[in-house]
């Protein structure tokens, strides 16, 4: 069946909301005012702001939000149906959802016999009765209302026909969609296409919305999908509460390319994917996992020679998609498995062009690289390391300096307030110019003394060493020797206000390892710059 045939699936983002109940996320209004607009530049359906009245930021969010100039997106305030005694028009919930000025609301209620007996402790009719009344009073002041079945799955299990009547309920008191909830994440996913087949007969618009406890929440959403749902409610990247929500980065671009179903995002929308899913890691301060389908930097790196070889004839055969789709890029790597295919298409990359595959120089830089792997040395993320080798094979590389020495001293200094802060003294020792230059310089620690002291030794000759700036700093303890005696690999990334390149450094000593890496960002930043040597 063509995307045409099928109804347009509806995309429902609850990053804000759901996702901010992830351990490791802390949104602040601002951070949720800039991602709902990045949001609404890929052009989702709805973003659901968070719960109004439940917290003083949320209610921040929702009246900032009102002078939002969307696009594409509307804002939707989430909250739970009245409560039980309580008049519908004095509930401070539906108050707080009202007052909010959200057009769409998004109300949950119990579909789970368990929930309504022992959570709320009411008859099970008087529950009936909480959806109806709630989503027939909100449908007379709104646009539109959607309904969440929580635990609808766990609940339908236990008792199908109480659940059915849930979803009755609020969809007789008007609810533009009724929402199936996988609220514990644990259903299979045939079991949720079967209880799905079951309710469709209802004939209303069903919605989706999973946990991801087993791994399943995007394969249970695209299965709902298949079962006939239109409504699909997850986060950007999966955050959320345990083990996170249905990913909608791996969701959208699975149901345009996988499913050829029809959404509201183009195709030129879908190639803000990797930017997106950067963009909100970066607001909620989490690490970009290089493995995640479609939009890692991994999804389409390649590495074994023998793939390399191969995609460099037809990328489709070893990439299902071409990765500018979403805005990624094909990457080849260089390591201990590669092949010649692999650093030839590094080489270009890199501008270096018309160098025979059966080159010495390649072989011996090919070999070099082998035995730099079996040492402790990975260039994925240190591609400046790598590119130094290469300058050098080829012999483009300039002599800027000669290193000497170095020494580095660790004290604790004591200070009158008490307090016993760590320090360090770094020396270093290099020729430069054809004269020797020693000079000394303090830091917080070992490496930021070193890294003063490198800077200030060159400054003169080469001024641009200035710029360098370290953005992030990682040890690998390798090999099979345990505790101090270990090998470790320090990777490190900098900065010189225009481009960032990652170093590489191993040694059997963290310091030694990290100067290495540290002298290779140095020469890396005059060759870029085409500095000429002194």
């Amino acid at each position: 069946m063509s995307a045409q045939a099928h109804p347009p699936v509806v995309l429902y983002d609850t990053t804000l909301r759901d996702g901010s109940q992830s351990e490791d996320v802390l949104f602040s209004a601002e951070d949720k005012l800039r991602i709902a607009k990045r949001l609404d530049a890929l052009g989702l359906d709805y973003i659901e702001g968070g719960w109004p009245g439940a917290n003083p930021k949320d209610d921040d969010f929702f009246r900032q939000a009102k002078q939002l100039k969307l696009q594409k997106s509307r804002i939707t305030a989430f909250g739970s149906t009245r409560r039980a005694g309580s008049k519908v028009e004095e509930d401070q919930v539906i108050k707080g959802l009202l007052g909010s000025g959200a057009q769409v609301i998004t109300v949950f209620g119990k579909s789970w016999d368990l929930h309504v007996s022992r959570a709320l402790g009411i008859p099970l009719a008087q529950n009936l009765e909480l959806i109806f009344d709630t989503i027939r009073y909100l449908k007379r002041h709104v646009d539109e209302v959607f309904y969440d079945a929580e635990h609808f799955f766990d609940g339908y299990r236990r008792n199908p026909e109480y659940a059915r009547q849930t979803l009755q309920a609020a969809y007789e008191g008007g609810a533009d969609a009724l929402v199936l909830c996988d609220t514990n994440g644990g259903t299979m996913v045939e079991d949720l296409r079967r209880m799905i087949g079951e309710v469709t007969d209802l004939g209303a618009p069903l919605g989706i919305h999973c946990h991801n406890d087993c791994e399943l929440a995007v394969a249970n959403s695209l299965a709902a999908v298949e079962a006939g749902v239109t409504h699909i409610q997850g986060t950007i990247n999966g955050i959320g509460e345990r083990c996170g929500n249905a990913n909608l980065i791996s969701i959208i671009p699975n149901l345009k390319f996988k499913m050829q179903r029809s959404l509201t995002l183009d195709d030129e929308d879908l190639t803000q994917l990797t930017a997106v899913s950067r963009f909100v890691n970066e607001m909620a301060n989490r690490p970009t996992q290089k493995n995640q389908p479609y939009v890692g930097v991994s999804a389409f790196a390649h590495k074994g020679g023998i793939h390399v070889s191969a995609v460099l004839k037809d990328a489709s055969t070893y990439e299902h998609i071409s990765p500018d789709l979403v805005g990624n890029q094909q990457r080849v790597l260089v390591s201990e498995q590669a092949g010649r295919s692999n650093l030839i298409y590094k080489l270009e990359e890199l501008g270096i062009e018309g160098v025979d595959a059966k080159d010495p120089r390649l072989t011996e830089l090919l070999l070099d690289v082998k035995e730099l792997e079996h040492q402790g040395y990975q260039f994925d993320g240190a591609d400046a390391s790598f590119q130094l080798r290469v300058w050098k094979a080829l012999g483009e590389l300039p002599n800027y300096f000669e290193l000497l020495g170095f020494r580095v001293i660790d004290e604790r200094r004591v200070r009158k307030d008490g307090q016993h802060p760590m320090g360090a003294e770094a020396t270093v020792k290099m020729r430069v110019a054809g004269e020797s230059v020693h000079l000394v310089a303090e830091g917080a620690g070992p490496v930021d003394a070193l890294h003063k002291a490198l800077s200030k030794a060159l400054r003169r000759d080469y001024p641009m060493v200035t710029e360098l700036k370290l953005e992030d700093f990682k040890v690998r303890i390798l090999g099979n020797r345990k505790g101090t005696e270990a090998t470790v690999r320090v990777l490190i990334e900098w900065y010189d206000g225009r481009c960032r390149w990652g170093t590489v450094g191993v040694s059997d000593h963290i310091i030694a390892a990290s100067y290495d890496a540290m002298v290779e960002a140095v020469k890396y930043k005059l060759f870029k710059d085409k500095v000429k040597p002194v």
